[in-house]
């Protein structure tokens, strides 16, 4: 599978909130059902440095990646440098107590996860965050600068994506078999027809099949974050980009053209420019209109969700406005 290039820092598009979106859901999920099983999903410290080829990378780095950070270490036998960095990171993988996984992948026999990555020198580190991809560093960096890189991925995982890491069981026997497989919630696979409907731009079957699981579990986290998603991009499909645009600024006063212009705001990365549009549409109305905007910007909160900072200060600014 491609990596998608993710900065920490960067602007978040809507293929990254629905990423963030999927890993809160798989997270709390995960964590629902250990404590349904009396498991505690813990592994041993040896289990937090693991060697990944192009065969495993979907099971052991894209789908670990919705759990813990996955930090990727490209190396080779004959790289005097990666001899030098890996025993580093394998140290400090164990250090940070499942706060991140640690994936060495050989260049030498993985060729291919060495053109997708776009590598050029080894040793090269790169993160996998529920599914978004992201360079680190190359070269032996030294400690203090990767510890310091570590923890602001650490951090984005928490804040952005819900990652809390993996549970270490210093007595846990290292893996030598494959676990058992979990039993499917009893959503899984509604919510995996809504996630292929909207995948494959049936928007309209995606809403339905969130909305028969919030029939029956109106609090389902990912369900809320699939409809909110689905029902933004069905709005945004038969729009035209620049008809909105033109008609939202020349006129400032139309609710419609404001909620409309902020629903591209979003699907395009600009989540601060449709929050303010939409808080600024409620300053200026009143009545059923204030109400309509209102309404909005709080489906789009759903869309980035409640934990993001930029939900919360939107949140605050709307609170002004209304009171």
């Amino acid at each position: 599978m491609q990596p998608r290039n993710m900065s920490m820092s960067g602007v978040v598009d809507l293929a990254a909130v629905k990423a963030a979106g999927e890993a809160k859901a798989k997270a709390e999920q995960a964590r629902a059902q250990a404590a349904r099983t009396g498991g505690s999903g813990a592994v041993a410290p040896a289990a937090l440095v693991i060697d990944v080829d192009e065969a495993g990378f979907e099971r052991d780095v894209l789908q670990r990646s919705t759990e813990v950070p996955v930090v990727l270490d490209f190396w080779a036998e004959w790289c005097q440098p990666c001899k030098q960095l890996g025993p580093l990171l394998e140290r400090l993988a164990v250090e940070y107590n499942g706060r991140f996984l640690l994936a060495k992948i050989d260049v030498e026999a993985n060729q291919m996860l060495m053109q997708q990555f776009g590598i050029q020198s080894i040793p090269a580190v790169f993160a996998v965050v529920a599914g978004q991809a992201l360079p680190l560093f190359q070269g032996a960096a030294p400690e203090a600068q990767i510890r310091e890189t570590l923890d602001q991925l650490i951090q984005v995982g928490e804040e952005r994506f819900g990652l809390t890491g993996i549970t270490v069981d210093p007595d846990a026997a290292a893996p030598d078999a494959a676990p058992a497989e979990v039993p499917a919630g009893p959503y899984d696979a509604l919510l995996e027809a809504a996630a292929s409907a909207l995948d494959a731009n049936d928007f309209g079957g995606a809403i339905q099949a969130y909305k028969n699981v919030l029939t029956d579990d109106p609090a389902n986290p990912e369900a809320k974050l699939g409809l909110a998603q689905a029902e933004l991009l069905g709005r945004v499909q038969s729009m035209d980009p620049q008809a909105v645009r033109t008609a939202a600024a020349d006129n400032p006063a139309d609710v419609d053209a404001q909620i409309a212009a902020a629903d591209l705001d979003l699907v395009g990365g600009h989540v601060e420019d449709a929050f303010g549009r939409l808080v600024e549409a409620v300053r200026r109305t009143a009545g059923d209109e204030r109400n309509t905007a209102r309404l909005r910007l709080l489906e789009l909160f759903e869309v980035i969700g409640p934990e993001d900072p930029r939900v919360t200060a939107a949140r605050t600014a709307l609170a002004r406005v209304l009171f």
